[in-house]
């Protein structure tokens, strides 16, 4: 595994110093000791629910070269120590010093939905042409992003980063410490309503990562919502001078004109000074469309080589919990399940419901699994409710839901529609197992908090 760090360059970025350290080189970064590489550095970070300093023993004993641990809590918790004032600041410290010596071109991504399934097209688009450091999974929180960062090889051309929020002031000090050359914004929805009072200052808080914008950088933005104009005012105060536009939108200046699904690839059809472009994609949706060409513009921008991006789209399929499509069991007649596990909020709930509509059950049923749809605040009743249409159009023969918000579509629904309700995941599974049968055709969906995941990984145990 190629040096990332040596020990001094630790030092001098975070301003630390050695306790008992025989090796100088770090090839990796962790906050999991459980996860520790050879020659790794652990970083004992206080989380919500966990304290890495209670885990600095166990990462040392499963061979971290060192730990990057906070002053008040070094004492006695072992050897090979770098100590900082603290472990998170320290954390930051190095993301600063990676990106002040990388020569990469940088990327990063915002968005109420699509955010990691755009950062993975452009992460393919990318790696087509270089080498491509980027977020993994959706690490795009107070430690995420500069976890990620930290992670930078000085050898990357490219970098993508994530960067999420659910209040505002969120983004500000994580896109400065990124310091991207181009910006993405999927979309703006109602997302994390309970902590913004209308969808329009989600567009403002969406809206800070311009200022961390590198003098000359681009933004991108999807034109397909109604707080395009919101972005670009924002944009214009923060400075920045070039803004690219994608989508469905007449005048997007990227438009993508027309999309045709098959049962296997999606045919897009987009349109940029004239010029048209097709794409083909192993993925189904309007809403993936979208994510493709937010890729395709970012690697237009950088430079690179269109058939390179074109092919590189063409293989790349959706993330595990973001659509991503599996048939389990015999050819003939195989499960089809659709996991969207991860994440929900109105847009990719019904972007998601669209999609399937068009799925066609291998030879069974179709069946939904709806989760509630987290931190909407007091609009949530009625966001749930609002989900009828949407559902009764994906055309499910059974209809499962998850959790207290989710009653609220079943009685839109009416109690005739709803096959069966829960208030947790755990409870729901042994329904839906009961269910099932080879030929159906299921999709999974719900906030990640709802833990939905652990169905799917039930359905995959019992019918892959």
């Amino acid at each position: 595994m190629a040096r990332l760090w040596t020990v001094g360059e630790i030092i001098a970025a975070t301003g630390g110093r050695a306790e008992g350290l025989t090796g100088d080189s770090v090839c990796s970064l962790s906050i999991d000791s459980r996860e520790i590489a050879p020659e790794g550095l652990f970083v004992a970070i206080k989380g919500e629910r966990f304290d890495g300093h209670d885990f600095v023993r166990q990462a040392l004993d499963n061979g971290a070269v060192a730990a990057l641990v906070s002053q008040e809590k070094a004492a006695g918790i072992g050897e090979r120590l770098i100590v900082v004032p603290d472990a998170l600041e320290g954390l930051r410290d190095l993301a600063r010093a990676a990106r002040i010596r990388s020569g990469a071109r940088i990327v990063a991504v915002t968005g109420s939905a699509g955010k990691t399934t755009t950062k993975e097209a452009i992460r393919a688009v990318l790696s087509s042409a270089g080498e491509t450091h980027a977020s993994v999974k959706s690490f795009n929180n107070h430690w995420g992003v500069p976890l990620t960062l930290a992670r930078l090889p000085q050898t990357a051309s490219f970098g993508v980063f994530e960067i999420g929020m659910n209040h505002a002031g969120e983004i500000t000090p994580l896109v400065r410490l990124v310091r991207p050359h181009i910006v993405v914004i999927t979309t703006v929805a109602a997302a994390h309503l309970e902590s913004f009072p209308s969808v329009e200052a989600i567009a403002r808080a969406k809206a800070e990562i311009f200022l961390g914008l590198e003098p000359g950088g681009t933004a991108v933005l999807n034109a397909d919502h109604p707080y395009l104009e919101t972005l670009l005012e924002e944009a214009q105060a923060a400075g920045v001078a070039n803004v690219v536009t994608y989508g469905f939108a007449p005048n997007a200046d990227w438009r993508i004109e027309a999309v045709e699904m098959g049962d296997a690839e999606t045919v897009a059809h987009v349109r940029h000074r004239g010029e048209a472009i097709h794409l083909t994609l192993g993925i189904k949706g309007r809403h993936m469309v979208a994510n493709a060409v937010a890729a395709l513009v970012v690697g237009e921008l950088l430079g690179l080589p269109r058939a390179g991006a074109v092919n590189a789209l063409a293989a790349f399929g959706a993330p595990e919990g973001r659509g991503l499509a599996l048939r389990l069991g015999p050819t003939e007649r195989p499960l089809l399940l659709v996991d969207e596990s991860y994440n929900a909020n109105s847009a990719s709930m019904v972007a998601a419901l669209d999609v399937f509509s068009r799925e066609r059950a291998p030879g069974g049923r179709k069946v939904l699994v709806l989760g509630d749809m987290l931190e909407l605040g007091t609009q949530a009743p009625a966001l749930h409710r609002a989900l009828k249409q949407a559902v009764l159009e994906a055309g499910a023969d059974r209809i499962f839901l998850v959790g207290p918000n989710m009653a609220e579509l079943g009685e839109a629904l009416g109690p005739e529609a709803v096959a069966g309700r829960a208030q947790t995941a755990d409870d729901i599974t042994p329904l839906v197992l009961d269910s099932l049968d080879y030929g159906d055709a299921i999709m999974v969906k719900g906030s990640n908090g709802v833990r939905l995941s652990g169905l799917v990984r039930a359905i995959r145990t019992r019918f892959e």
